[in-house]
Parts: structure tokens; sequence; C-alpha cells
């Protein structure tokens, strides 16, 4: 998901972003010969997500920076674990320690609040998917945590896939209106999906042929009830009113999807540092 190319456009405007005409603390503390070590460490349990981002800050900066690391993407670090040694000249290490640190401690973050949704699921099938209620300009790195942390992805963008959804439905007058309309216009690569927050809505999407049925902040009971009713003949996302404590009963009725803007709109950052030695 993350190519190298785009990494590095992200880096460079964040490194322009935080470093401006320069770094006037670090400018005026180091020498070009000054060189120091630093460990990347983490002071909590977690998801670990974010090492190619965090390697191209070092690497732009200056190809003198050393950085290794113990863990990859997706691995899980416990508190007090070392996930990477960071060497080179001091005047780059340390302005390069905010920038990489905001990268891997967001991602980090994502991933771990990912794992918990997903692990709260337990042996239900469904699997637990992020929505577009992403950080503008973000949005990649976000997707990408998310995967780390094992959860599946809805659609990225606009383009990705129709999706129905209730001002949709009042702008088009109709559920199956818009529908039509889609299905005459559409490339055959791209699915439907319609939000239903009623079984007659359900039914509706049903006759239409759509792809996928999203059951909107429906009760667990009619949940079971709709996914009895739409029998495999799409798939079935539900959504609203996804926590850590509902996930698993809403799960249980026999869903495909759940998604949830928390596991990134909500994630807290994880407590990672760069310490030095």
């Amino acid at each position: 998901m993350l190519n190298n190319f785009f990494i590095e456009d992200h880096v460079k405007n964040a490194l322009q972003e935080d470093i401006g005409f320069g770094d006037i603390t670090t400018d005026y503390l180091t020498n070009e010969e000054d060189t120091m070590s630093c460990e990347l460490n983490t002071r909590v349990d977690g998801v670990f997500c974010g090492k190619a981002v965090f390697e191209t800050v070092f690497r732009i900066l200056s190809s003198k920076v050393e950085v290794k690391f113990y863990f990859k993407d997706g691995d899980i670090i416990k508190k007090g674990d070392k996930i990477a040694d960071i060497q080179g000249p001091a005047r780059y290490v340390l302005m390069g320690e905010r920038t990489a640190l905001n990268y891997v401690q967001r991602m980090s973050g994502i991933a771990t609040e990912t794992k918990k949704y997903q692990d709260a699921i337990g042996d239900y099938p469904a699997k637990i998917v992020d929505t577009r209620k992403t950080t503008p300009g973000f949005r990649a790195f976000e997707k990408y945590s998310v995967k780390m942390g094992g959860g599946a992805l809805h659609r990225f963008n606009l383009s990705d896939c129709a999706m129905i959804k209730d001002n949709h439905i009042k702008f088009a007058g109709s559920l199956t209106n818009a529908v039509r309309k889609l299905k005459e216009n559409l490339s055959h690569a791209h699915k439907i999906e319609v939000e239903c927050d009623t079984m007659a809505q359900v039914k509706e999407a049903l006759a239409c042929g759509v792809d996928i049925i999203m059951l909107d902040n429906m009760d667990v009971d009619r949940m079971k009830e709709c996914v009895k009713l739409i029998d495999k003949k799409a798939i079935v996302e539900a959504s609203g009113n996804v926590n850590l404590s509902t996930v698993n009963e809403i799960a249980s009725t026999g869903v495909d999807i759940i998604s949830s803007s928390a596991i990134v709109a909500k994630a807290p950052t994880l407590d990672l540092g760069l310490d030095c030695k």
C-alpha cells in the first residue's frame, strides 16, 4: 500500500513543515562531525507500525544516519522493548526525531487499536474495517496501519465503490432509483453498497441486486433478522454504535464486516520514545 515514492514525498513535506528555514536549536549546538546514538523504545504494549516511514525521515536528512530495526510492521511489542538503534550525525538525528516519532506513534497507535477490536470479535468470522473518517493527507498511512493491526479495509476513496446513503436516496427519490441510475453508468468493476436502517430498505436493496448491504445503527435482534433474510445474497456490513464493548455481540449476528471510525479517529498515539545513550 505504501510505495517508496509516496512515503518519500510525504516525508519531505513533513520535514519542510517542521524544519522550515532551519533547526535553530540544533544548528547552533552541533557541528557536522558530532555523532550520537539513540534507541527507539516503547513504554507500553502495542503493535508496531511505521518502519519504512521512520527510516525514510533519517535517510532524507542524511545518508550517514544508520537505523537498525529489531521489529517489523505488525509485530507485537511489549513495554520496555528496544525497537531500533539509531546512530549517526547528531545534527540530523536531533532534527528528524520529532517527525519520525510523529509517524510511528500515530501509525502504531492505530494498529494497536485495530488489534483490540479484532481480538474482541473473538472466534466469529467478521472482520473489523475502517471508514473514510481519516486525517486529510494521511489516509494511506492510517489505512496501512489498520491492515498491520489485523483489520480489513473499506473503500479507499469515493471512486472505489458506490455507496448509497440516506441523502443519496432522498435526492434520487428512492433506493431503487438510485441503484438503477448507478447500474446504468458504473463500470463492471465497481460494487454497489446501500446503507439501510430498516428491514424494508434491506428488502428493497436485495430486490435491486446490490453487492453490499450496510445495517446502520440497528439493534442486535434486528441485525440477526436481516442477516437471515439476506442469506448470503450480499455481503453484510454492520455500522453504528461499534465500540470494544459491543463489537463481539455485533459479530455474533453473522455479519461479514463491522465498520468503525473509532479504530482510526479515536486511536491514541502509542507511547514510543527516542532515548539517547
